[in-house]
């Protein structure tokens, strides 16, 4: 009989919770939450769902917790609340809901949730927060007013970039976009980050010729990493400046066409000056290391500026990092290391607040 009782008050006591945390569920259309991204509200009614890495979700919130509830298994994230440390949490297998933070005093908090990996093949899906009993989101935040686009492959996504050097396959474990050049610019820059990158792809073609179809090209006009589907609306984020960190992966493995690599660069540049009219875009490479394919991917982006200069755009530019000796060591599978990373931020970060006269 007493088991039993106890065995009851467990059930109770459990389907209390789970009550309490229902009826406090913050739906991801709430009008609190701020969302930076190439997202979509239509692919699944009622939450955010994305691919690309970067995408951040930003919110205040009363209560001395938060918990999200995602698809289960969907990858890795940032989560930034108040001045704490930036906690690197994930979601798992068979689990909806990921514990963001316990433990706080009472009162407003600051949350910031950022995506780190490439979820092209976990389609990330964000259906809110779950909170403390009687708590709820706080007025919107305001988002920075500078905005920078990053288009990129492996190097901007983050690719290995908590590795060492020595792994010898692609773990996504390893994975931190928080971690990139992009990220820490965009930081320093007090800006919004919006990324559309993947490891692999090329301007002309893939690294070693692969998946033909799917070069940047291609998949740019989409709102998620495929060549169909539903088309981003370019109108939703509008960036003072794009870079554009592409070309490693077309003079890959094998024989490339450096005549193909300049045209695809002249044409995407007149695709991007079309979404983007007033915005400054910034061809950059690598960091990579010294090599006849850095110089080539060099001539095709400064034959793309002159093509433009042509044209009466004096807007296209290019900026050096500077190349990667390994001194600083090595990410996995010869992807630059997180010091390296650091230092290409360093050098953009000084590169963009003068032309674009930024403090």
């Amino acid at each position: 009989m007493e088991k039993t009782r106890q065995l009851c008050l467990v059930i109770t006591l459990s389907l209390m919770s789970v009550a309490a945390m229902a009826s406090n569920f913050v739906s991801a259309t709430d009008p609190g939450f701020a969302y930076v991204g190439r997202i979509s509200w239509t692919a699944k009614p009622g939450a955010a769902v994305w691919t690309y890495p970067g995408v951040q979700i930003h919110a205040t919130f009363t209560g001395t917790s938060a918990a999200m509830k995602t698809n289960p298994d969907c990858g890795y994230f940032m989560v930034e609340v108040d001045d704490m440390a930036p906690r690197k949490v994930q979601s798992v297998k068979g689990k909806e809901v990921t514990s963001l933070v316990s433990g706080l005093n009472e009162g407003m908090h600051r949350l910031t949730i950022t995506y780190i990996i490439e979820g092209m093949y976990k389609k990330p899906t964000f259906y809110g927060l779950y909170l403390d009993d009687n708590c709820s989101l706080g007025e919107r935040p305001t988002l920075p007013e500078r905005r920078i686009e990053f288009i990129g492959n492996s190097i901007t996504c983050g690719y290995g970039i908590e590795g060492n050097g020595k792994e010898k396959i692609f773990l996504f474990s390893l994975q931190n976009f928080y971690e990139t050049y992009a990220a820490r610019t965009t930081r320093a820059l007090q800006a919004q980050c919006q990324v559309c990158a993947r490891s692999g792809i090329g301007i002309y073609r893939n690294y070693a010729g692969k998946i033909p179809d799917e070069i940047m090209p291609n998949i740019y006009p989409q709102t998620f990493y495929e060549t169909k589907g539903e088309q981003w609306d370019f109108s939703r984020f509008q960036p003072d400046v794009v870079c554009v960190n592409l070309g490693c992966n077309d003079t890959s493995v094998g024989e490339y066409d450096k005549d193909r690599l300049t045209e695809a660069f002249k044409q995407f540049t007149v695709t991007l000056r079309g979404h983007y009219p007033k915005a400054k875009i910034v061809y950059i490479i690598g960091a990579i290391p010294p090599s006849k394919k850095l110089n080539d991917i060099r001539d095709a982006q400064n034959a793309a500026i002159a093509d433009a200069a042509s044209r009466g755009d004096n807007d296209v530019y290019r900026m050096d990092f500077t190349p990667d000796d390994g001194s600083l060591g090595w990410g996995s599978q010869g992807h630059p290391s997180m010091k390296r990373h650091a230092v290409m931020a360093e050098e953009l970060t000084a590169y963009l607040r003068s032309l674009m006269g930024w403090e």
